[in-house]
């Protein structure tokens, strides 16, 4: 079970690295997902990412206090809108209120964090 987890925390550090190149892909949120599975599974890993000088403190203040920076509340909200607008213009039909109420949804969660 070990290696499948270390596997699966590789794959969201991938994603992590991913969408720190790509603006329409989020950093933060897959290294947090890394760090809860490492914590699992490899702790070392998990430190490395607790350690890193950019991305660390953002993933503590989730990890410790579920802070989410105001910065990145702003980023995240714009994020989803512009996705919502996006696909309600791509999908025909009832479909295309789904991606909407899923986004709608997440930018509830992110502002009812606290932001320090």
């Amino acid at each position: 079970m070990r290696i499948v987890l270390n596997l699966l925390g590789l794959f969201f550090v991938a994603l992590g690295v991913i969408g720190a190149f790509l603006p329409v892909m989020p950093t933060t949120i897959f290294l947090i997902i890394a760090a809860i599975i490492f914590a699992k599974s490899n702790p070392a890993w998990e430190a490395r990412i607790m350690a890193h000088p950019q991305f660390g403190p953002p993933v503590r203040a989730f990890r410790e206090k579920g802070v989410i920076g105001p910065r990145a509340k702003m980023f995240a909200v714009g994020g989803m809108t512009v996705s919502s607008v996006i696909s309600y213009f791509l999908i025909d039909g009832y479909w295309a209120f789904a991606p909407a109420i899923a986004c709608g949804l997440c930018a509830i969660y992110v502002l009812s964090r606290p932001s320090r």
